[in-house]
């Protein structure tokens, strides 16, 4: 019965949203084929409606990573997918208020013990964990990634 009642919460814990594994399927797919990167096909590829796809195309334009041109076929790359990692691409499509991934509830109890110190506690072990995620993002870069989609297409 315990792991019934664990399964059901660990399950209500939020995720990052999938905007960033849709931002990082869109610039793979405009790095592959650019003329054959529209909003609609690339809408079909991550099976999503298009109006979401053209948000997430209309972050990464406005962060300088592709361009796109109106009654024009496709999408065009605007930087080295060589130096473009999974940290920049996150960057551009998750929103993370004060930098800061894991928020910390205020206004607690200043006569309590746990109260007056949990930030003070968990603040170096929240920043510890962004970091280290911020860190395996930025080692892996989209051409990495590409290439890793090309060796898969060929293998079937």
């Amino acid at each position: 019965m315990k792991l019934y009642y664990l399964a059901k919460k660990v399950s209500r814990l939020k995720q990052i949203s999938s905007r960033f594994s849709m931002a990082v399927h869109i610039l793979s797919m405009i790095s592959l084929d650019p003329l054959y990167s529209t909003g609609d096909r690339i809408a079909r590829s991550i099976n999503s409606n298009p109006v979401v796809i053209r948000r997430i195309m209309a972050q990464l334009k406005k962060a300088g990573y592709i361009d796109t041109k109106p009654g024009v076929a496709g999408a065009s790359l605007l930087i080295s997918p060589e130096k473009c990692t999974l940290l920049n691409i996150f960057q551009a499509v998750e929103s993370v208020d004060g930098n800061q991934l894991f928020k910390i509830h205020k206004d607690t109890d200043p006569n309590c013990s746990v109260g007056m110190n949990i930030e003070s506690i968990l603040l170096p072990q929240f920043s510890n964990a962004q970091k280290a995620m911020e860190q395996e993002l930025a080692s892996v870069t989209l051409a990495q990634i590409v290439e890793q989609l090309r060796i898969k297409a060929n293998a079937k």
